[in-house]
């Protein structure tokens, strides 16, 4: 007989929320989560994955869980937090087929990255659907007050920086839809692990309190999520090229084909974090990266105006670039 929704919550859920202060063992109808740290704010964010939309119906169901913590920790290292804990809404099909199964694999993987975060399940609640595996994660963290980092303080002169590579999860998504069969080389398989784990910078975001003016994490897009720092910050982005950061796989792809870098500049799930700082805290953005354990790399600057405008080695504007990003409406 299948398990019933308490059933299913006692047996996959509540272990995970052994340890949270508040959490309350799952027990009651919300958690009681204590005020944060003396000189903190809570941050909050939350992001739904819907099956066919942001993971295959293939995907393992661990990684899907990893995913939907991760993108969530990317929010929070992009406003430069802390992250603490977060909350879980599941709905599975009703006429999904061994749902136990299913769920055995979610919990592992949601089991994995409390542990390689330090962060605990703080409660939730599981529905049935007639349409696809949807979830939603509500994820908090803690930042010093009026420390956040923000995509609204970007000024003219600052540099443009961004984490790791850009693009490879699109090529990622690629690898993963096309009908060329199995994966046949590691870069094919580290292309699709981009997609489906994301690598959310959880220790740079912090290290750049202070340091960097403005930040977001590039979960729609390089271009369209520049797009978010310029308007918002009311400056003109301008991004070079040439210094755009490509591992081996995408950048042997790009070569072969030119007209593939427009996905890598508007391919999203890269969770990245795309910041702006001060000309004068080059030295210290590299030493902050260095200490976070990451790769960081200039790639543009800040300007008077607005908009984004993407350059080639000539200076001449990359021309094709009208849909920025994903876009869901």
């Amino acid at each position: 007989m299948a398990l019933g929704e308490f059933d299913r919550i006692d047996r996959f859920f509540a272990p995970l929320s052994r340890g949270a202060p508040g959490a309350l063992g799952l027990t009651d109808d919300a958690a009681l989560l204590p005020v944060a740290a003396v000189g903190s704010v809570w941050v909050v964010t939350v992001d739904a994955l819907v099956e066919g939309v942001h993971f295959l119906q293939d995907d393992p169901p661990d990684l899907v869980a990893r995913k939907a913590i991760r993108v969530n920790l990317s929010d929070l290292a992009a406003m430069g937090a802390a992250p603490y804990g977060y909350t879980l809404a599941l709905a599975l099909p009703s006429d999904m087929k061994e749902p136990e199964s299913w769920l055995d694999g979610f919990a592992r993987g949601l089991r994995l990255d409390q542990e390689t975060y330090g962060i605990h399940l703080l409660g939730g609640d599981s529905v049935s659907t007639p349409g696809p595996v949807t979830l939603s994660v509500t994820a908090f963290g803690t930042v010093p007050p009026d420390r956040a980092l923000r995509r609204s303080r970007a000024c003219p002169g600052d540099d443009l920086w961004v984490s790791g590579t850009i693009g490879d999860s699109a090529f990622g998504l690629r690898v993963l839809t096309s009908e060329d069969g199995p994966l046949v080389d590691t870069g094919e398989a580290f292309l699709a692990d981009r997609y489906r784990l994301p690598q959310p910078r959880v220790t740079l975001g912090p290290a750049l309190v202070g340091i960097a003016s403005a930040a977001l994490d590039v979960s729609d897009g390089l271009v369209q999520d520049a797009g978010h720092i310029a308007r918002r910050s009311g400056v003109a982005v301008r991004i070079e090229w040439a210094r755009v950061p490509l591992s081996g796989p995408v950048a042997r792809r790009i070569a072969a084909t030119p007209a593939l870098r427009l996905d890598a500049l508007t391919g999203g799930d890269d969770y990245e974090l795309l910041f702006t700082a001060p000309v004068e805290n080059r030295s210290r953005v590299v030493e902050a990266a260095s200490a976070a354990g990451e790769t960081v790399t200039r790639i543009g600057r800040i300007e008077a105006g607005k908009g984004v405008d993407v350059l080639d080695p000539d200076g001449c504007v990359v021309e094709g670039l009208a849909r920025g990003g994903w876009s869901h409406f």
